[in-house]
This record gives C-alpha cells, structure tokens and sequence, in this order.
C-alpha cells in the first residue's frame, strides 16, 4: 500500500480483516467501521483467520500472500478501551505483496488453490555483536538475501 504504514520490504504489507468480523463487533456495541482497525482491506465472505500462512489471495492483478495471522497487542488501542478487547490481534490477517496492481472498493478477492509448485523460503538472521553495538554495518545481509534468491529460494 503506498504511503502507507506497512509499505516496505517486509512480511506485513497489507493488513486484512473480515467485514462479518467488523458488523459482529458493531452489534456488540462497538463505533467501528472499516479502517478503524487500521486495516488496509476489509473482506467479504472469507473466513480470513482460519487462512493457512502461505495461502495466496489474488484481487484483480494484485496478487498477495498470506504471512501472518493474528498479531500480538503491545500498547492497546482506543477501540481496547472502549470494548475491553479489539478484533485485529485474534482475527486480522497480514500479507506481502507479490504482484503489484490497484484494487478498488468491491473488487472481487478470490483464495487462490495451491499449486504445490510454491519455492522453498528461507529467512536470513544475522547475529553480530559488533553490529547490535553499532561498532560496523552488517554487510552480509543483502549477499545472503541474493545468495538465496539467485538459488531459487522466497526470502
């Protein structure tokens, strides 16, 4: 999404909700609309939680890849305070973009079947006390990172 919070290389890109979760909460009381969780999409018909990491979502030519689902709570929200609770640690969904393209409101979001040809993935950790120190730049990152995608591998 760009300009948005999420934007940039990394597993959180987009941030997903269903809009059954959304008009369940609103009859529970809550003054939410779409957007008030932050999120970027609020779907229709697809149980989002319930979606395997991996599972790919294709929107027009905008295809996504579900990373993560569920997202830890550190510092409670406005609708935490309001509610007692908020629906996107336990029901929102988080994807990277792999294919780029423009979605707009009712745009049909479909779950893509699995192919069984998806690469295999690899996530590159470096430790260094030097660098955590700030004592010099990691440099063997992006040579990993190129290493393994030259190799075939989803880092």
């Amino acid at each position: 999404m760009e300009g948005d919070a999420h934007a940039g290389h990394w597993h959180r890109q987009v941030s997903l909700l269903s809009q059954e979760e959304i008009d369940a909460f609103r009859v529970e009381g809550a003054d939410v609309y779409p957007g008030a969780f932050g999120e970027n999409l609020a779907v229709q018909g697809i149980p989002l939680k319930v979606l395997p990491v991996g599972t790919r979502l294709q929107c027009g030519s905008v295809l996504l890849e579900v990373t993560q689902i569920g997202k830890d709570c550190h510092s409670h929200c406005t609708i935490y305070y309001q509610m007692g609770k908020c629906i996107m640690p336990s029901n929102g969904i988080f994807a990277r973009v792999l294919q780029e393209g423009e979605i707009s409101v009712r745009d049909t979001i479909q779950v893509l079947p699995e192919t069984g040809k998806e690469p295999f993935r690899a996530a590159v950790i470096t430790l260094s006390d030097k660098g955590a120190a700030g004592e010099r730049e990691d440099k063997s990152d992006p040579l990993a990172e190129k290493l393994l995608t030259e190799a075939g591998y989803e880092v």
